[in-house]
């Protein structure tokens, strides 16, 4: 038998054994997701890992409580052993990715109680954002949030429609922060925004709540262009509010299916 022969390119080292493909959770295609290729671009290849895996978890490629099987990233990423852990280090870090121990790391699934506080400080630092954007936003960043806002209200529904409202929403927040122009809130946010998308994602999916978040944000950005602090304040709370009522109620009714 050679070494070209395919039967001896099967023979694995003596105590190591094959491991069967992992069972994809209930309702996840073993093919749900198709991760994309590492380019040779001038990001580190650990950043590029990163977002790619980040980005399938934030577009629910990778579902909540889905694990996160080592040598399945190493051979669909076609990276090292150590790249996949230091990405999985770093998604842990951001709540992203939680490590059971006997069972290894799964994608983060929300608590109801864990969810809630996400909501709550979603509205003291999202209204204080939009606060210090109408003290500080230039009119051209005025008139760049008008156009996100009005890219969300265009966004027709059919199918993967979600996720095109999530990345918009993403933008429209990106804009707002870079207005407010203010680093300790900017981060403080940034640190929280993988966990607030996880919700979004959950709210977004309540029938209804797309339409009422377009007139939501449309509302926001008409308090702004008055530049009026106070309304533009009110309607974000009340975005984050009716948000936080979809999403957890959602989540609720999740929970009373498993437990049934």
């Amino acid at each position: 038998m050679t070494p070209d022969d395919p039967a001896a390119q099967r023979v694995e080292p003596l105590g190591v054994r094959r491991p069967r493909a992992p069972r994809a959770p209930i309702g996840v295609p073993t093919n749900a997701w198709p991760p994309t290729p590492i380019g040779r671009v001038a990001a580190p290849l650990r950043d590029q890992v990163l977002d790619v895996v980040r980005q399938a978890i934030l577009d629910f490629h990778l579902r909540p409580g889905q694990r996160l099987i080592e040598r399945e990233l190493i051979e669909q990423l076609g990276v090292s052993r150590a790249t996949v852990r230091e990405v999985v280090a770093r998604l842990e870090a951001e709540g992203l990715v939680t490590t059971i121990p006997q069972r290894g790391a799964i994608v983060t699934v929300l608590t109801m109680r864990e969810a809630a506080d996400i909501y709550e400080m979603r509205v003291a630092l999202e209204v204080l954002a939009v606060r210090r954007f109408v003290e500080r936003a230039t009119p051209e960043q005025v008139a760049e949030l008008r156009v996100v806002a009005q890219t969300l209200a265009d966004i027709p529904d059919s199918e993967g429609s979600n996720v095109e409202r999530l990345r918009t929403k993403d933008a429209f927040y990106k804009v707002v922060l870079d207005g407010a122009d203010s680093p300790p809130l900017s981060q403080t946010l940034t640190g929280l925004q993988s966990r607030v998308r996880l919700l979004r994602q959950m709210s977004l999916s309540v029938p209804g709540r797309a339409e009422q978040t377009v007139h939501e944000i449309l509302a926001i950005v008409v308090a702004i262009e008055a530049r009026d602090a106070d309304a533009a304040a009110s309607a974000c709370a009340l975005h984050v509010r009716n948000a936080a009522q979809s999403g957890l109620a959602r989540m609720q009714a999740a929970e009373s299916r498993t437990a049934g």
